[in-house]
């Protein structure tokens, strides 16, 4: 065999195992993805569907529109909400963002 042929028959083992290579790289690009993007945005639902679903009356929330109020209602898909005194706003359930209980308000 001379030099030309030994460099060949490298040439095209280096060229399987390159494949194989790239294949491994897009796994790990796909994990890091998920780890990174799409399971913390899983997370993040989950979190806000258990909220929306728990809502009870008296609860302060915001809605995603920016309107403060307190839970005055809760129906299926519906919530009465008072912003004011004697000011009641109904919103659907999936406007509903944030829970405001806990946090102090001025």
């Amino acid at each position: 065999m001379n030099f030309y042929a030994l460099t060949l028959l490298q040439a095209q083992g280096s060229a399987s195992g390159g494949g194989l290579t790239m294949l491994l790289m897009l796994a790990l690009i796909f994990v890091v993805m998920w780890l990174f993007m799409i399971r913390p945005q899983q997370k993040r639902q989950k979190e806000l569907n258990n909220f929306r679903n728990s809502l009870s009356k008296g609860d302060k929330v915001v809605t995603v529109g920016g309107i403060y109020g307190t839970v005055i209602e809760v129906n299926d898909n519906k919530v009465m909400l008072e912003i004011d005194k004697d000011v009641r706003i109904k919103v659907d359930k999936a406007s509903l963002v944030k829970d405001f209980s806990d946090a102090q308000q001025s």
